[in-house]
């Protein structure tokens, strides 16, 4: 697969809605689990590709807050798969990558052996300098911007914050994403044309790129091709 031009603007931070595993399991006859398995083998292929090409943030949608209403079956497995993941970072070494990895939300309905790992990868890759992975995991921006106005009002109550200081910075500062830019280029798979509770205040003036393509069939040759989708595109920002 040949590599993007040199002269090609790259996004400061992407977001992805990794959309459509159990259709592409359901397409190909098999159990969700499977979808589940093949979509989190392209998640880490999109990860290092994005790494290698220079993107300097990427912000991905693993679970959101809605996705507990699905079947116990399906959470425990998708649980599995993220101890599994996890232990994974651990054991191949993402310093080697030289990746910082988050993950956002809110991680207090996971089991202690789950949390525990991510606080060993976030100390471990702490101080890596590359690009920094957003795993966005129980992750709803509602819920996000609600626990932001939370911590500002706790402060304003203390006496620690003026009303009259509270700015879009002050709000920026205390999201997930605090002292990141804002998303430059959010993808969904799978057909559906929606934000899904994803990023709402962060994208305020992303570039979209929607794809009919299932997430476990998302290739490199695509996030390419929506990064050149995203150099056609002119931003303007409110301007003229």
């Amino acid at each position: 697969m040949k590599s993007l031009n040199s002269k090609i603007s790259l996004p400061s931070h992407v977001g992805i809605i990794m959309d459509g595993n159990r259709r592409w399991a359901k397409k190909h006859f098999l159990p969700s689990i499977k979808g589940h398995a093949r979509g989190a083998e392209v998640f880490k292929s999109i990860c290092r590709c994005s790494s290698e090409m220079g993107i300097k943030y990427l912000t991905a949608y693993a679970f959101s807050t809605e996705n507990w209403k699905r079947s116990k079956e399906e959470i425990t497995y998708l649980m599995g798969l993220l101890g599994k993941y996890l232990n994974e970072i651990i054991a191949e070494s993402f310093d080697l990558e030289n990746v910082k990895i988050r993950f956002i939300g809110d991680t207090s309905k996971f089991s202690s052996k789950l949390t525990s790992l991510m606080q060993k990868i976030e100390i471990r890759s702490s101080q890596n300098t590359g690009m920094t992975l957003n795993i966005a995991i129980n992750y709803g921006s509602h819920e996000e911007i609600s626990s932001a106005v939370k911590s500002i009002s706790q402060d304003v109550l203390s006496g620690k914050l003026s009303p009259n200081n509270i700015s879009e910075n002050e709000i920026s500062r205390r999201l997930y994403t605090g002292n990141q830019p804002d998303v430059d280029l959010i993808i969904r798979t799978a057909g559906e044309q929606r934000i899904s509770n994803f990023m709402l205040w962060q994208s305020a003036y992303a570039e979209f790129y929607f794809t009919k393509t299932l997430w476990p069939d998302f290739s490199i040759a695509e996030f390419h091709k929506a990064i050149m989708e995203y150099n056609s595109r002119v931003r303007r920002f409110g301007g003229a």
